[in-house]
């Protein structure tokens, strides 16, 4: 499927499928594990040229789609999409690395230095302008009005885009850990593969995104920072997994505890069972006004999907998984109907 377009998305609103796809083939880079990638400098050139070019439409209140991969977040990027007035851009970390050279974790536009974690001071003058004149060039090219971002991986990165954007508004997407860590898997498995660079897989060119992720989540996360030596050894597609929802997931819930506001939660399964509902409050939230024909697509694209099995995981992430998994009101295995306590 490209550009996560299908024939109902296209039938409804053949506008937005056009400027869609000018976003997936013009304004998306292509990352390890994925064809066309000799794309990229092209695509950077064009970056180039947009970061010198005048704003020519303001950057009000982008939206972010947080979480963990693999659970849900390019379904809820997609289907909010189809609001009029929205931009969907699948994870253009393209885009983001070329304004700020420390985002890359895979390895798939560069191999230099990368911090999962960014921070306000990481957002400096010239990252805040060229990152705002690329979103501006890229509602200029769709004519859109507003841009909505999926890049899960924004949650350890919170304050570096609010040094950015300050009206942002944060969907964080919560599912059931033992869907996600399967759904991780499974990727992993099937579009994994070996390269002349080495192996690529989710977990980045030769475990690049998952040492990161120890190094600069893991190890300062206090649950989990007296095990980082082990937790960095594991192995496991599964048990990787987990501990990177276990950190998304925690980092999510201390964000929500600290600033109340700061983060609109989007629980996964709600979402496939009440979307309509679900829809209306992210509506709500991030200011954007009534679009009976966007809701009334969500309601014929999500319907509730079986939970997966229950998974064994290593001794060193399941008893800070199972207590996550608490936290969020989930019981120690797949419930689909689940509820936030």
């Amino acid at each position: 499927m490209i550009a996560q377009l299908d024939g109902d998305y296209i039938k409804t609103r053949p506008a937005k499928a056009l400027s869609r796809l000018v976003a997936h083939l013009l304004l998306q880079g292509r990352p390890l594990t994925t064809s066309m990638r000799w794309l990229n400098p092209l695509l950077m050139a064009q970056y180039g040229l947009a970061k010198r070019l005048p704003m020519l439409r303001r950057v009000d209140s982008p939206v972010f789609v947080l979480g963990t991969g693999r659970s849900g977040t390019t379904v809820l990027g997609k289907v909010l999409g189809m609001h009029r007035d929205m931009l969907f851009l699948n994870e253009p970390k393209a885009l983001w690395h070329s304004a700020c050279g420390l985002d890359d974790v895979m390895g798939s536009y560069q191999l230099g230095e990368a911090r999962y974690a960014l921070g306000a001071d990481d957002a400096d003058d010239a990252t805040r302008r060229a990152i705002h004149k690329l979103y501006s060039y890229a509602l200029l090219v769709t004519g859109s009005g507003r841009v909505l971002d999926k890049y899960p991986e924004m949650i350890f990165r919170v304050p570096f885009v609010k040094a950015i954007f300050p009206d942002a508004k944060l969907l964080f997407l919560v599912r059931n850990g033992y869907d996600a860590l399967r759904s991780i898997t499974t990727w992993s498995q099937r579009a994994g593969r070996r390269s002349a660079q080495g192996i690529e897989d989710w977990w980045g060119l030769d475990n690049r995104k998952w040492n990161l992720l120890v190094r600069d989540v893991v190890a300062k996360d206090d649950a989990l920072a007296d095990r980082a030596e082990a937790i960095a050894g594991l192995a496991r597609h599964e048990d990787m997994a987990a501990v990177e929802w276990v950190v998304t997931m925690r980092t999510g819930l201390r964000l929500q505890e600290e600033q109340p506001d700061q983060l609109h939660v989007v629980r996964y399964e709600a979402l496939y069972q009440e979307p309509q509902s679900v829809l209306r409050g992210v509506c709500e939230y991030c200011g954007l006004r009534d679009d009976p024909k966007f809701l009334a697509y969500a309601g014929r694209t999500l319907s509730p999907v079986p939970a997966r099995p229950a998974a064994e995981l290593d001794p060193v992430i399941r008893d800070v998984f199972i207590d996550t998994m608490d936290r969020l009101g989930y019981v120690d295995g797949p419930s689909p109907t689940q509820t936030p306590a």
